[in-house]
């Protein structure tokens, strides 16, 4: 219980020493250790990652999760660390209510076999919708959660010492001053001839006294300065080490990036096409109906999906390029056989990622090996022509780094 109450004393002190060397820094009447402008380009750098991470991170719980109340239930769901239950998409919901129509109303009416024909489309955007959101949580949320939720707890731990480490240090270069400033002053005193006339000459012997007295305060507060600093300069390396790895979290958040984007790019392509087949059906099937007329105005003013090929439909869509069906007008009909380096000569290129061919045109890469890449008039600038061996192809410029 002694131990207790004095380990409880002394930390009030220290508490009392931070709090006063705090405010008079505030007030402008004691000096502040200013750390280096690196130290500090690595606290900018630091909060600015955390900030953007935890905007970017919520906005993306609202684009996979619109709904505020859904939300709220998930993350109390994660506190208690209980299994989110399975949601049904609004496609899927959407789907369900036709399908129900369609029986209702009679499912062999024109009416209801188009509801049920829509209705299962909306079931697989639904499905493809559910997918995303898993994918998207699990490569690209949860990196970004991890993040704030340990490294970022750590890093403030650490620097909120650091702070407490810096007041220590500035609190007893204060002390020392002040003992210097005094030990200055009981010396002067001291050094006074005293005139033995008097009975009792105490005042001489008062200050010899006091000046003994700051020799010992000064060669204290000597001491705590060296202990102060050291310590002082350990919390100081610990916290720029963690601050300097917040490149390497630059870097898993830009491959989680990645990731999302390749996510949400097969997401919509699943979609598109989706809604290709459904909009093919629906136009075979208003034929059969209505004879003699056609899906849409004599002059429409942008041109219906169903008199458009894909091939076109897809050119005017910014599909990614692992999506094969929706490859470039200009380079469905490339023969590679008849392809042969042109004039101005080839460049090498290191592969960034693994990708994976889509069809016979293109070739299939593995990641940090070096291929032969030169481009053709005509071809889409996200594409190019690489060679491995005796293998040929079309490759995606993204996945490259062009050497020179």
């Amino acid at each position: 219980m002694d131990f207790n109450m004095k380990k409880l004393a002394s930390d009030a002190g220290i508490f009392f020493t931070r709090a006063v060397q705090f405010t008079e820094e505030k007030f402008g009447q004691a000096e502040k250790t200013e750390l280096d402008a690196h130290f500090e380009s690595l606290l900018a750098r630091a909060d600015s990652t955390k900030n953007w991470t935890e905007k970017i991170l919520r906005q993306t719980e609202v684009l996979l999760q619109p709904n505020p109340s859904a939300r709220v239930e998930e993350f109390l769901y994660e506190k208690l660390d209980r299994k989110v239950p399975s949601r049904v998409t609004n496609g899927e919901l959407l789907a369900q209510y036709m399908a129900e129509a369609a029986s209702e109303l009679g499912p062999t009416t024109p009416y209801g076999k188009t509801l049920i024909k829509v209705a299962e489309a909306e079931k697989r955007l639904g499905a493809a919708e559910r997918d995303f959101i898993h994918t998207a949580s699990i490569n690209f949320l949860t990196p970004l959660r991890n993040f704030l939720e340990g490294d970022w707890k750590t890093i403030s731990k650490e620097r909120r010492l650091l702070q407490n480490r810096r007041l220590d240090l500035d609190a007893s270069k204060a002390r020392l001053k002040k003992a210097k400033a005094a030990e200055a002053k009981a010396t002067c005193e001291g050094d006074t001839v005293p005139d033995f006339q008097e009975t009792r000459p105490r005042n001489y012997i008062l200050s010899a006294s006091a000046s003994a007295l700051w020799n010992d305060e000064v060669d204290k507060a000597e001491q705590e300065l060296r202990v102060a600093q050291t310590e002082f300069d350990r919390q100081a390396e610990v916290t720029r080490l963690l601050l300097e790895g917040i490149s390497s979290t630059h870097v898993n958040h830009l491959r989680c990036l990645h990731e999302f984007v390749e996510s949400q790019t097969t997401y919509y392509a699943q979609c598109y096409r989706h809604m290709l087949d459904l909009q093919k059906q629906l136009g075979s099937s208003q034929g059969a109906i209505f004879p003699g007329t056609f899906v849409g105005t004599a002059e429409p003013a942008s041109p219906p999906l169903s008199s458009t090929s894909p091939t076109t439909a897809a050119a005017t869509m910014p599909m990614g390029p692992s999506v094969a069906d929706l490859a470039p007008p200009g380079e469905a009909a490339l023969c590679l056989e008849e392809v042969a380096p042109p004039a101005s000569g080839t460049r090498k290129a290191r592969v960034l990622y693994d990708y994976e061919a889509a069809d016979s045109s293109e070739l299939a890469l593995l990641a940090d090996e070096l291929i032969t890449v030169y481009s053709l008039p005509g071809m889409d600038p996200d594409w190019l022509i690489g060679e491995r061996g005796n293998k040929k192809g079309k490759v995606p410029v993204t996945y490259l780094e062009l050497l020179s």
